[in-house]
């Protein structure tokens, strides 16, 4: 099996409820109870229209060498309804990997999700789309067709790990990346999070909220108040 150029036709898939259950919880939230790790870099923005839910899907990832698309078109052809397809690019900024073409293509096929660590084209044209697109930005310039590249393999996609399989969840703050194998018990935390932090906005909102912990956390870590002007 070359290397670097092969293509894994078999991932472990997490229930398909499991994954539905994150559909309606914000992306901080689950990002807070995995202790505030797995959010891809803000540079990776939602280049749609926000819907009124999440993007939620199941990892299909792909490894491409830099500026080319060859391996996006396989795992487009293979990829099912409700999977997000997660492109890792080597850094590459410089080439779109995807247009309206392609986009249409995984709208078509019921695709949950796209999230690129790259740019794309044709931006305006998929803004107006219903399948959510995560990108870096857009360029004029296009791919290259050539390969190599792998499909279903871990995969680094900004700066988050991702391995096939993995949930995927995105709304307009960005993206996060829940394992396979962490996401029941997530879920779990993150239900109890949710109720603690309607109480916490509540508050916040009709100004009863309890500031006294600012005051608890600087005298812990012993912080020095200076009554008088700085450089005076």
């Amino acid at each position: 099996m070359p290397v670097g150029f092969r293509v894994y036709l078999k991932r472990n898939l997490p229930p398909r409820e499991l994954v539905e259950s994150f559909r309606t919880i914000p992306a901080a939230n689950i990002a807070d109870c995995m202790g505030r790790h797995n959010a891809m870099f803000p540079e990776i923005r939602l280049m749609t229209k926000p819907g009124e839910c999440n993007m939620v899907g199941v990892a299909l990832t792909v490894k491409t060498c830099y500026g080319d698309n060859l391996m996006i078109h396989q795992a487009l052809d293979m990829a099912s309804e409700g999977d997000v397809i997660v492109v890792a690019n080597e850094g590459g900024r410089n080439r779109s990997l995807l247009g309206e073409i392609m986009y249409r293509y995984g709208e078509r096929k019921k695709l949950a999700g796209l999230v690129l660590d790259a740019p794309i084209r044709d931006a305006l044209q998929i803004h107006s789309g219903s399948l959510p697109l995560y990108a870096t930005g857009s360029t004029p310039g296009g791919p290259y067709k050539e390969g190599p590249g792998e499909v279903n393999v871990p995969v680094s996609c900004g700066g988050v790990h991702v391995n096939p399989g993995d949930i995927i969840v995105g709304d307009p703050d960005g993206v996060i990346v829940i394992p396979r194998q962490d996401a029941g018990e997530v879920l779990e935390a993150v239900k109890a999070f949710q109720q603690n932090d309607q109480r916490k906005l509540q508050a916040a909102i009709n100004g009863t909220a309890d500031r006294s912990w600012v005051m608890k956390q600087l005298e812990t870590k012993k912080c020095e108040f200076v009554d008088k002007l700085y450089n005076e």
